[in-house]
């Protein structure tokens, strides 16, 4: 079964708020990074279907972090057959 995550895209502009704020929504082990490589490792890695349905997706296309934060969420997407990420 498929698990369903949204993200708010303008709470996930400014780093520090993202990170917290992502560990949460992914239920992220306590070890991971707070970085997006970590946030890469952690959504590449198999076995935890997912999909991401992210609101607000402008907001991050506005900001240099969420840009770079798309960026890594679309690369995981590609790179992990059983992670979708849709925007709303």
């Amino acid at each position: 079964m498929m698990e369903t995550v949204k993200l708010d895209g303008a709470q996930l502009c400014c780093r520090e708020e993202a990170m917290e704020r992502l560990a949460q929504a992914l239920a992220l082990p306590e070890w991971w990074g707070r970085n997006l490589d970590a946030l890469h490792d952690c959504l590449t890695d198999p076995g935890r279907p997912m999909k991401l349905v992210l609101h607000n997706r402008e907001d991050l296309e506005a900001s240099p972090f969420g840009l770079r934060l798309l960026r890594v969420l679309n690369e995981s997407a590609a790179e992990n057959p059983d992670l979708e990420l849709v925007s709303e």
